[in-house]
């Protein structure tokens, strides 16, 4: 039974690590890019989680690596919105049942037809999976404008207060996830599941 209930962290702990080796890499922006790019469409590990080791290493270009990952995010959110728009049945259906999303997706659609901006820019701080607004977005034939600003007002928000802190505490904050991982992993989805119902009763 406990290697069952251990198999989920030790495969996001294998991604983590795969994710966060990049930061000691020359190629350590490319990759931060790269990874606020696909979170935004398909990757299942947040952006933060290389974010923060990169500003530890770095902490006087917080900004810049901040700056990177709204980039990377917000063109990675077009991909997504017209993933949704002219591959759902493909490529959208499949990113919905590999995140069992079917349910979360008629909420959203509900939430866009009445306040498209509100729920992508409040979306896009919270713990729900950035993917699942981005694709559905372009199902539900959000105005792209919208997405474009709200997606860079809600995770150049995230972005910037999460690298501020960062250059605040610094390591601490690094050591924390390190030595206390799967308590953090119990948590961030404890705050997901919190995240779906704000998104689904409060806006």
């Amino acid at each position: 039974m406990k290697k069952i209930i251990d198999m989920p962290f030790k495969l996001i702990r294998r991604l983590y690590d795969w994710t966060l080796h990049w930061s000691k890499t020359k190629k350590s922006n490319y990759a931060l890019f790269g990874i606020a790019f696909l979170e935004s469409f398909i990757f299942p590990i947040p952006t933060d989680i290389l974010l923060i080791p990169m500003i530890v290493f770095e902490p006087k270009n917080w900004y810049k690596k901040a700056l990177t990952c709204t980039i990377g995010s917000v063109c990675g959110a077009l991909v997504g919105y017209y993933v949704g728009r002219i591959f759902y049945d493909t490529v959208g259906l499949a990113i919905i049942n590999f995140y069992d999303l079917h349910h979360v997706m008629s909420v959203i659609g509900e939430k866009y037809s009445k306040y498209a901006f509100l729920s992508i820019f409040v979306g896009a701080f919270t713990p729900i999976p950035y993917k699942v607004l981005t694709v559905s977005s372009g199902i539900f034939r959000v105005s792209l404008p919208v997405l474009i600003i709200a997606s860079i007002l809600g995770r150049g928000g995230r972005f910037f207060i999460v690298a501020a802190a960062i250059r605040i505490f610094g390591k601490k904050i690094q050591n924390i996830i390190e030595k206390n991982f799967n308590i953090l992993f119990l948590i961030f989805f404890t705050m997901l599941i919190g995240g779906f119902l704000t998104f689904k009763y409060l806006i």
